[in-house]
């Protein structure tokens, strides 16, 4: 096959493209930081999915390299790691022009080709994050719930074409560079949020670091191209992790907001948020 990958320059966009290469397709990878070679069995190009240009001299130079495509998988993402109420909108479009709006453009690049063809694969990174969501990271979560209903439309409309859609929603996984996961402009000492954010910000970095293998994962999505017909869904997290999903959907919001809750913040993040209330009423005296 030749398959398109986005956001190949770290994390699991880039474990994902090495196994797919392993696997014997055509990978033609891109990302910002990309100039136009070939290495380790990829042949890399720039792009910026945020930009119509970028996306557009993409294709071209793509389809100079291999004369169709036959699967894209979308792996471009950034995180920018703040509580919703300091989180600027600034911040929230950044993440939203990556992360949603970024795959939405490539996917406008690919389906003309692929619908020609009447054959075509579309595997889109969500996350656990577009399941549900984690404490100062509503952005991020944001971007995936829309991947997550986005896909659903595009999965109705696209099959009549012969194309096939998946999302693939990862767990903490031990991949990622600093570069595409920011701290809020915002988020320092003053905040009234600075305890429970420092406390949430640790627990998200420990279980990032002793998440799953991403060559693991890398495996999975080559092997999901190999499949007759691809699932819409696949969850690829620890055991816990499938639990805390699992739960979600069936325990009422309230009780798994206060369990969440006390895993990320502690069992005393209500007196952390109760403490900080209460100097901001006096402040505002």
């Amino acid at each position: 096959m030749i398959v398109w990958v986005t956001g190949a320059s770290s994390g699991l966009g880039l474990h994902t493209a090495r196994a797919l290469a392993k696997a014997g397709h055509t990978v033609i990878a891109g990302a910002r930081s990309f100039r136009a070679e070939t290495a380790e069995g990829v042949h890399r190009l720039p792009l910026d999915v945020t930009d119509d240009g970028s996306v557009a001299a993409f294709r071209e130079a793509a389809l100079g390299i291999a004369p169709r495509v036959d699967a894209l998988v979308q792996c471009a993402g950034l995180l920018v790691l703040a509580s919703c109420e300091e989180t600027s909108l600034d911040e929230y479009r950044r993440v939203l022009e990556t992360n949603f709006l970024g795959m939405a453009r490539m996917n406008q690049a690919a389906l003309p080709l692929m619908r020609a063809a009447k054959n075509g694969r579309i595997v889109l990174f969500s996350s656990i994050n577009g399941l549900m969501g984690v404490p100062f990271q509503s952005a991020y979560a944001a971007s995936k719930h829309a991947v997550e209903g986005y896909a659903e439309c595009l999965a109705m409309e696209t099959r009549p074409f012969g194309v096939q859609v998946c999302l693939v929603e990862p767990g903490d996984h031990r991949s990622g560079s600093d570069r595409y996961r920011l701290q809020g402009a915002a988020m320092n000492g003053a905040s009234p949020y600075a305890g429970s954010f420092r406390r949430g910000v640790a627990v998200i970095r420990r279980d990032e670091a002793d998440g799953s293998d991403p060559d693991r994962l890398g495996r999975k999505v080559a092997g999901l191209l190999a499949r007759r017909r691809m699932p819409l869904r696949l969850c690829v997290a620890d055991p816990v992790q499938h639990l805390a999903v699992a739960l979600h959907r069936l325990l009422p919001g309230g009780w798994m907001a206060r369990l969440m809750g006390m895993y990320y913040l502690g069992r005393g993040h209500k007196n952390i948020s109760q403490d900080a209330e209460a100097a901001e009423r006096v402040h505002l005296r």
